[in-house]
């Protein structure tokens, strides 16, 4: 260990043993010590600066909470730290599964470009009509896959009347023909 950092550690624990000990405005001088190392532990965890400095201010808040349960003041850096790791690792999970509805995307453009639509459109049209061509199990395959999400296997198999193990690899033959269709199709164009 550094002298820095053994020095870092030897004055958060006894901030922390005086606050403790009932001196409460340590707690303050504990803040302020170990809050910048803390904010970007939080933002190595990918968080954005909101994000961050909510998981910090929440850790501190647990901190607090369970001060009694950190038996050994020389081990709170090491509490909190592990605090806003796992803090920051809930509100990175939790993100993925969210999806805000009162915001509108920043960087969306309100009137998009005509060009950008007829191609879009022309491109749903002619995937469409490959789409289509396809079998009624690959159409009602690709339909389900292509909602996101993991699919229910069983529900899916039954549905299909397939065994649960071949829906993979009906699902890879099924796009391995969209594929080779819209590769053969002179008006498809590939991104």
């Amino acid at each position: 260990m550094t002298e820095t950092a053994a020095s870092l550690t030897d004055e958060a624990a006894w901030l922390f043993a005086e606050f403790r000990a009932g001196r409460r405005d340590r707690l303050d001088a504990l803040v302020r010590l170990l809050t910048p190392t803390l904010w970007h532990l939080a933002r190595a965890c990918g968080l954005e600066r909101a994000d961050a400095e909510d998981v910090v201010q929440q850790s501190w808040m647990q901190l607090v909470a369970h001060a009694d349960t950190v038996r050994d003041p020389q081990s709170v850096v090491a509490w909190i730290g592990t605090t806003v790791r796992r803090e920051a690792w809930r509100v990175r999970r939790n993100q993925g599964r969210s999806i805000p509805v009162d915001e509108p995307p920043e960087r969306a453009d309100p009137t998009p470009d005509p060009g950008d639509l007829a191609a879009l459109r022309e491109s749903g049209t002619t995937l469409g009509r490959h789409l289509a061509a396809l079998s009624p199990k690959c159409r009602a395959l690709l339909r389900v896959v292509s909602r996101g999400g993991p699919p229910d296997y069983a529900a899916l198999a039954e549905s299909l009347g397939m065994p649960v193990g071949s829906i993979g690899p009906t699902r890879g033959r099924c796009l391995a023909k969209l594929r080779a269709a819209l590769d053969a199709d002179p008006t498809w164009s590939a991104p």
